[in-house]
């Protein structure tokens, strides 16, 4: 199992600045940064805030400014249209202007959730992240993606919406359960292959600030999924299959951990890497104290139907994976090549 590293105090907190010209917003990573709200509320002028938070009172900060509290559930099964509607009707009860701000604190789900509501809501307001979850720290409140799921598939509904700043607060991590550090670190795992370099051995928030940083540089390179932003989606094929085809009962960084050690089998059985970089994958996720294999009672059919409705899947199968020249968007892949790499999972 892999031992979170203690960070070393640190006067100021890590700064990575996502760099979209006019739209560019900091994230800040360290212990106490939640404290900061007030202060980028008032930089981005907001008079007045709806709170949208998944976590108890004494982890909700105060904006500084009149405001709402909404309280909301992580989770994959309240990640859908329902709650997009519930959130934008509170939105217009407490009167919520394009001149206000709204502010979600919870998860990864809870920032995908929150972030569509305000990138539909007036046809967007601002938004600002609380990230409370190690998974949402290292990914899911950076970027500016934000969707929600539908029956057939995950993500499918979503719009791109960037925050205007993104507080990931180190002090909320001491609150997670295990099996939550294990979700953080299925993205983390994933990174080392698209660029963040071997965070085994690091403290937590170098972890973050490592992954935040690899995240900005393909944001600001490819905002829009055109290209180059594919490599952040590495593992997530599969991974995806694999929360829908478990019901959630898999969550998600731990279906990108399973999801990145099929991608390194895939591209071997195409012949993309040699063999020892196929055992990296292996062992990267391992080392994480992630799971390596299929859970129990998956069909490969029904894994190989999801994987053919993925966003990117605009050519038959298509995945994300390493070879020769980095790592690369692989359309048309031969489904017995999918199969063939499964049965060795």
């Amino acid at each position: 199992m892999h031992t979170p590293v203690p960070d070393r105090p640190a006067s100021e907190p890590a700064r990575v600045e996502v760099a979209l010209g006019q739209r560019s917003y900091p994230v800040l990573i360290g212990p106490g940064v939640r404290h900061r709200l007030p202060a980028e509320v008032a930089r981005i002028g907001a008079q007045r805030v709806v709170v949208v938070s998944a976590r108890p009172p004494e982890w909700t900060p105060d904006p500084g400014v009149p405001h709402r509290v909404v309280p909301v559930r992580d989770g994959e099964h309240d990640k859908n249209l329902t709650t997009v509607e519930q959130l934008c009707r509170a939105f217009a009860e407490f009167g919520l202007t394009r001149t206000d701000a709204v502010v979600s604190c919870g998860g990864g789900t809870t920032t995908d959730v929150v972030g569509l509501a305000a990138g539909l809501y007036h046809r967007g307001v601002p938004v600002i992240h609380l990230p409370t979850s190690l998974l949402a720290q290292v990914d899911a409140s950076v970027g500016g993606k934000t969707a929600v799921n539908l029956p057939e598939g995950k993500n499918l509904v979503g719009v791109y919406w960037q925050p205007r700043a993104v507080l990931c607060d180190t002090e909320h991590l001491g609150t997670l359960p295990q099996r939550e550090w294990r979700n953080g670190y299925g993205e983390i795992a994933r990174a080392h292959f698209i660029g963040a370099g071997d965070l085994r051995d690091r403290p937590v928030a170098e972890q973050i600030a490592a992954s935040v940083a690899l995240k900005a540089r393909v944001v600001a390179a490819d905002e829009r999924d055109s290209g180059l932003r594919h490599i952040l989606n590495y593992g997530h094929t599969l991974g995806h299959a694999l929360e829908r085809a478990t019901d959630f009962g898999l969550r998600h960084g731990e279906a990108v951990g399973v999801g990145t050690v099929f991608a390194g089998r895939l591209a071997g059985v195409l012949g993309r890497i040699p063999a020892d970089r196929v055992a990296e994958h292996h062992d990267v996720v391992a080392g994480y104290g992630l799971d390596t294999t299929l859970p129990g009672g998956v069909d490969h059919d029904e894994l190989i139907t999801l994987m053919r409705r993925d966003k990117k899947a605009t050519s038959g199968l298509s995945f994300v994976l390493d070879g020769p020249g980095g790592v690369d968007l692989v359309t048309d892949v031969p489904e017995v090549a999918v199969r063939t790499a499964l049965a060795v999972m």
